[in-house]
């Protein structure tokens, strides 16, 4: 997908939603168990319900890596369920030496055909490369992730350079255009998160944080908008278990839509003359 493609469902939508998969089979409605592929059926249903607000979805890899070949196989029909119009990110968060890192991007790119992936930048550019070399796919770089433990390193002050996660952006922002990069930058930060998209005015940034993790939507909205939106919020745990109930559906569906509307505010407010 392209940049102009993914700001375009933006604007149809008046959505910059992620809706993240993280689907633990320990927690879906127990009523779903009885299906034969309980994963993909609370899945597909998710996907029904959220598709008209959302214009992202990411399932998180682990969760279905835990469930061995069964999730590989939940993993690539919820990945060709998901309708065209919308992205797909692989939140597998790789990163390795080049000819590693080269077969996990045709297992994404090429096999699930995954529009982005999340990558770990620590191994430096060579890691990173292999991931750029398709056309039409995205690297979502981790800078300064939601975590408690993203001050251990991320927040490192390298000498009279700043921190280590600017240090990240400001030299991997060189590798490829706004276009094909993207960063992950957790809506705990909404201060850092200001100054990040004074370093990166035109990339997009991928936004876990908001709800659970505690982070709020109006300010990193407020903070991270640029004039093509410029953001996706994920939201997962406060989406796909709104409900563990057989009214399931309908409460991600509300909680979805309560997300958009928020989101469509914020649009008119910073994106939109």
């Amino acid at each position: 997908m392209t940049k102009e493609q993914l700001v375009e469902q933006i604007r149809e939508k008046d959505s910059y939603l992620c809706v993240g998969l993280d689907t633990d089979i320990r927690k879906i409605p127990r009523h779903l168990l009885s299906s034969a592929d309980p994963i993909f059926e609370f899945n597909k249903q998710i996907i029904d319900a959220t598709h008209t607000y959302a214009v992202a979805y990411k399932p998180n890899i682990a969760f279905y890596e835990s469930m061995g070949t069964q999730g590989w196989e939940s993993l690539q029909k919820t990945a060709e369920y998901i309708p065209k119009e919308c992205f797909t990110i692989a939140d597998a968060k790789r990163g390795d030496i080049g000819n590693t890192s080269a077969m996990y991007a045709r297992a994404f790119f090429e096999e699930m055909n995954f529009d982005s992936i999340t990558v770990a930048p620590y191994m430096g550019k060579d890691s990173v490369e292999p991931f750029l070399q398709f056309e039409g796919k995205w690297v979502i770089l981790l800078a300064y992730t939601s975590n408690t433990g993203s001050e251990d390193f991320q927040k490192l002050e390298v000498g009279s350079l700043g921190y280590l996660y600017q240090q990240v952006i400001e030299i991997s922002s060189k590798w490829a255009n706004p276009g094909q990069l993207m960063y992950v930058v957790g809506a705990t930060h909404p201060v850092e998160m200001k100054q990040i998209r004074e370093m990166i005015p035109d990339h997009f940034m991928l936004v876990p944080g908001v709800g659970a993790q505690g982070g709020s939507l109006k300010e990193i909205s407020e903070a991270g908008l640029n004039r093509e939106a410029g953001l996706l919020v994920n939201s997962s745990r406060g989406i796909i278990y709104a409900s563990d109930g057989t009214d399931f559906v309908k409460a991600a569906s509300k909680a979805a839509q309560e997300l958009q509307e928020e989101m469509k505010q914020y649009l008119d407010l910073y994106c939109k003359s």
